[in-house]
Parts: C-alpha cells; structure tokens; sequence
C-alpha cells in the first residue's frame, strides 16, 4: 500500500486522490515540506458595469459631513431648517400622527391609485375645492412616491401613449428631471429660461422657444418657486406662457413641489395651475408634500391628469393604475395618512397654514439678511437686488463652478456647482459670514 502513494514534501496523495486533482480548482504546489494553495478567481458577470458618478445634490450632503471644520455649511440640499440649522418636524405632522395611534390605523395594502382620502385632499388643494375640473370629474389623480415619482409615472403614461412627443424643460431645472426623462425614454430639448446677464428670467427667449417647439409639445413648468434659480413668472407672463401654449396646441405639465411653501399661501402659489385650469387646458401636475409638510422621508405626492371630460379622466386613471402596479405596487399609507388628517380638520388644517407662513417667512428674513450684508460689506457697486426678487427656499447667486468650488474648499460653504444655494439651510447669524464667502468668491476667482 506504502509503495502505491506519491510524496509530496510531507503530505502523499493516493493516485486516484492525483486525478481529482486534475479537475479541481484549488491547485497544489509544492514549497519545500509546505502544500500552498492557489485559486482561479473567474471573472464577475458584473464585470461591464462602471462606476456611476455620485449624485450632484445628495454628494454635497456626503462631502459637508465629512468636514470638520465649525464654519461649515450645508447649503446644497432643499430641506428646511430651523435657525439652530437643525431638521424641523412639524407640530401639526405630530398631531395627526398621534391621531392615527389613537385610532388605531392598520398598514394594510392600499389600492394602486392611492388612499382615497388623500388623492381627492390633494386635488382640492391644488385647483380649490369648488373648481369645476373638481366638481365635473375631469381629474385623474393617483397617489405618488412624492414628486419624483408622480412625474416618473406622468413620463411613462406619455412614452406609451404619446410616441415621438418632446418633453421641454427649463435652462437650468431641477437635477432630476432629465433622468426621469431618460429613464422612460422620454425625449427631451430645453427652452431658455435663466438669464445670466441679468440673474432674472430670459422670458423673450422661453416664450420664442415653446414658440418654436414641435406642435404637441410636453412644456415642463414649474408651478412656483423655479428650482434652482428661484426665479418666477409674473402673473402676466403667466398669461402670456399660456397664451403661446395654446396657440400651439402644447401640453402643459407643472412640477408643483412647493405650494404654499414659496409665498405661504397655498392660493397664491397655485395660481398658475389654476390660470391653465381656467382655460379649459389638458395638462399634468406632479405634486410633492416633503416641503411644505416636511415629510420628505414619507414619499408622499401625487400625480393629476386634467382631462376635458370626465370619461377621460376614468380611462387616464386605468392607465396610470397599470403602470403603477408592475412599477411599485401600490403606495405607502403613511405620509398619505398625515396629509389627509391635516386637510380634514380644520384646526389641523388652520395649523399647517400658520406653521407654512412662518416656514416661508423664515426664509424670506434670512433673504433680506442676506442681501442687506452684501450691500454693506460690497463697495463695489455691485447690483445683488436680484437676491430678493427671488422666491422660495433656493437662490441663485449666479457663481461659476470655479467660483462654488472656492465657497466650499475656501469657506466651507457646501452648495451645488451651478451656483444654488438653499436659503433654508441659513440662519440669521450666518448670513454675514455668507456674505463674505460670497464677495471673495464673486471678485477674488473667474
């Protein structure tokens, strides 16, 4: 038997042991009175897919935290903050929380459109309750996951149903809205819309370009409160926009993120939607409830189909409901919860007006703050009233991305790379400190 085996330093392996071995992966070698091991590593079936690039407004949350430095600030991502640059739960969003243990409420699936409670408080908030698309049925509405989600589903419904249709959008718009297209394989061109001569709206230029856009035209608006530039419309240019929409038999779609967080009155920051509901117009309305309700963690929106009859906004909801369900299922009940408790009661309700108004009005006194420190810290002469003739929680300060880049490496001051910052994230004892970031900035870097 002894004389049957082979030697291998200190270890032996019977023949038929050396014939396995042949055809097993964990090669043996010999190294000196030692067996070492070698393994064939194949090649990941993942091996075709890149890095993909961080995120442009989630990276800057990322970068701030990693910063030690005590001047810092977080000016990159839209979510309110108190004058501590602390998260802000409303009181109202804990009330009708409570409201829900005490009833008791279960977590059982919702339908696809949504709960129902929330998707008919979420359209009388956008058009008013006594609107004829509300009273006639001319509405389509589902239950989304928050604005992106319900624009997601808007943009799925118009590559099935609408083939070859362009989508305009806004230069400069919200980050996501072109990957949002792109995903659903929505085409898409932009109009002019920001000015940086004059840090104002090139309203010639977009009204000349939805002029010029293909009959039938998706036009991407944004309800109020323009992100990222915070630059809106009048109400005559409003008229005007709806105007050369019409002419040119468009279709409006409104991303409606910040009602009643712009301006504090969710009247007037729905006045445009309602000018085209007025009309007579088929559009869409995407709408999200994480500003002005806070619940930015609850996914919580919505998407609306305005239709010319009532028939169709039956079949329009058919259709979202089936393109909901192989997407996501059916959405959470949570946020969809808070929104209709707080619409429901009228001292809820009176409650979140009065939380939203002092939200906003947060915002506008860090504004003024701010521009009345670079009036008095600048000697330049430089113009910076653009600051207060812009709206909502973001400004558009018109720095280059060299000059952003040296408000974070120099100030740590953390802000997107087009040069927003979120006014949201300021409070009053660091406006002048803001200011000065931002003199150096502008004069000392092209």
């Amino acid at each position: 038997m002894a004389s049957s085996m082979l030697s291998l330093g200190s270890t032996s392996l019977l023949p038929r042991q050396i014939n396995k071995n042949k055809l097993n992966p964990f090669l043996r070698t010999k190294s000196l009175s030692r067996v070492t091991m070698s393994v064939a590593v194949k090649p990941s079936r993942f091996e075709g897919i890149t890095m993909a690039p961080p995120d442009p407004i989630l990276g800057v949350s990322e970068a701030f935290k990693a910063d030690t430095n005590e001047l810092k600030l977080n000016l990159g991502v839209g979510a309110y903050r108190t004058e501590e640059l602390q998260p802000y739960v409303l009181n109202v969003v804990k009330k009708a929380e409570n409201l829900m243990l005490e009833r008791g409420d279960n977590k059982e699936y919702l339908p696809i459109e949504g709960l129902a409670a929330f998707n008919k408080a979420t359209a009388e908030l956008l058009f008013g309750a006594g609107h004829p698309v509300i009273k006639e049925q001319k509405v389509a509405t589902i239950q989304g996951l928050s604005g992106t989600g319900s624009l997601r589903l808007a943009a799925a419904l118009i590559e099935r149903y609408f083939p070859g249709a362009k989508v305009l959008i806004s230069a400069p718009t919200w980050g996501n809205h072109k990957n949002i297209f792109n995903d659903a394989k929505v085409p898409w061109s932009e109009y002019r819309y920001y000015d940086p001569k004059t840090i104002g709206l090139d309203f010639n230029g977009m009204i000349q370009d939805i002029k010029e856009a293909p009959e039938g035209s998706f036009i991407l608006l944004h309800g109020c409160a323009h992100n990222p530039t915070g630059i809106d419309p009048t109400p005559e240019q409003w008229v005007k926009i709806a105007d050369v929409i019409q002419e040119k038999n468009h279709i409006p779609f409104f991303d409606v993120a910040y009602q009643g967080f712009a301006s504090g009155s969710l009247d007037e920051d729905a006045a445009s939607v309602r000018l085209f509901a007025e009309r007579g117009m088929e559009f869409f309305v995407a709408q999200s409830y994480s500003k002005n309700l806070g619940l930015y963690a609850e996914r919580i929106g919505a998407i609306n189909v305005v239709c010319s009859s009532a028939d169709a906004a039956i079949r329009v909801k058919s259709q979202l409901k089936r393109i909901a369900r192989p997407m996501y299922s059916n959405p959470p009940v949570h946020g969809a919860r808070i929104v209709a408790n707080v619409v429901g009661d009228a001292t809820m309700f009176g409650e979140w007006k009065a939380e939203m108004e002092m939200m906003a009005g947060r915002i506008k006194t860090v504004r003024q703050k701010l521009y009345d420190s670079l009036v008095s810290k600048d000697k330049s002469g430089k113009d910076w009233s653009f600051i207060l003739k812009q709206i909502g929680m973001f400004s558009f300060t018109g720095l280059n991305k060299a000059q952003s880049d040296n408000m974070t490496n120099k100030w740590h001051v953390y802000m997107t790379k087009d040069g927003r910052i979120s006014l949201a994230g300021l409070s009053m004892a660091k406006c002048e400190y803001l200011a000065d970031a931002i003199i150096d900035s502008y004069h000392n870097v092209s």
